[in-house]
């Protein structure tokens, strides 16, 4: 009987150790600018699709107002709304400096330094969102280690193509094996300010970033993270006509789609999404603290 109590203590000494292992080891964010739900239903996505049909899903998810770039990216990524960040400019301007709340990022580095953490960007005006110590590697066409200046080739030309990311990001990320990443893909939404949304152009385009996502996916299995690793793909805003912005359901509306270890196989969210649930479902899914600042909540009803 003596021996009762150390074994009380063992069991519960694992009980809590198990409790506090991450629920994922890698996750990884895949972001589509501009990818409406009602296009992507119209276009050949068969990548998407598939990790839709995989994992779980909200095609009914929704953006911050207002539904641009910059300002929604910065609340998917540091899990507060426009209120609290205060990024509400939509352009790479250096003046500004940098967003004035943690990133899922800085926030994961500061519960484990060792952490490997990235940004694979098409557009340069993620660089407000590159905080301190809070990164490994930036890559906007290349790694990057200091801000560009206005008229340099970086600010000339802001956009890189979805499968330029992709190469960058697949080659590291099987080299690496991070523990978060972000992944952002500029063409669909490029796209539908030239051609408009829902144009046989900007289903093109959903069609060649698809492909792109496609490369990531596979660079997970080859990397032999797929059993340890969450994907959360979504997007910044929809579209409407050639622009977005608008408190409208065609642009506040998202997908947001989550599969890997431990989501929920062909499961449809039924809970009401927002972008700045990402940030608080990473932090949650890697085993570190949600502030309670935070607007987001883990989406845990996608996981089992």
């Amino acid at each position: 009987m003596r021996f009762l109590p150390r074994l009380l203590y063992l069991a519960v000494f694992l009980s809590l150790n198990a409790a506090a292992a991450p629920r994922a080891e890698h996750v990884f964010i895949i972001s589509i600018d501009g990818a409406k739900p009602a296009v992507i239903a119209e276009s050949e996505a068969p990548t998407l699709k598939k990790m839709a049909a995989e994992g779980a899903v909200t095609w009914e998810a929704s953006t911050i107002f207002p539904s641009k770039t910059l300002p929604s990216h910065t609340s998917m990524l540091t899990g507060v709304g426009p209120d609290k960040h205060q990024v509400l400019w939509n352009d790479f301007s250096p003046l500004k400096g940098l967003v004035k709340v943690p990133t899922v990022f800085s926030l994961l580095k500061a519960t484990d330094p060792k952490a490997v953490t990235a940004m694979f960007v098409g557009k340069v005006k993620f660089r407000h969102l590159w905080l301190k110590d809070s990164l490994d590697l930036f890559d906007f066409g290349g790694p990057q280690s200091s801000a560009p200046v206005a008229g340099t080739p970086e600010i000339e030309k802001d956009k890189k193509p979805s499968q330029m990311v992709a190469k960058q990001a697949a080659a590291w990320l099987k080299e690496t094996k991070p523990r978060l990443c972000f992944i952002h893909f500029a063409d669909v939404d490029t796209a539908g300010h030239k051609d408009g949304w829902g144009s046989p152009q900007q289903k093109e385009a959903l069609k060649v970033t698809d492909q792109a996502l496609w490369q990531v996916w596979q660079a997970i299995k080859d990397a032999g993270l797929a059993d340890s690793s969450v994907m959360l793909t979504s997007a910044d805003h929809g579209g409407h006509d050639k622009t977005h912005g608008l408190d409208i359901p065609d642009d506040m509306i998202i997908p947001w789609v989550a599969w890997g270890k431990g989501v929920k196989k062909n499961f449809t969210i039924t809970d009401k999404v927002t972008t700045y649930d990402t940030a608080a479902t990473v932090l949650w899914l890697l085993d570190v603290p949600v502030p309670a600042e935070f607007d987001g909540k883990p989406v845990t009803s996608a996981f089992e």
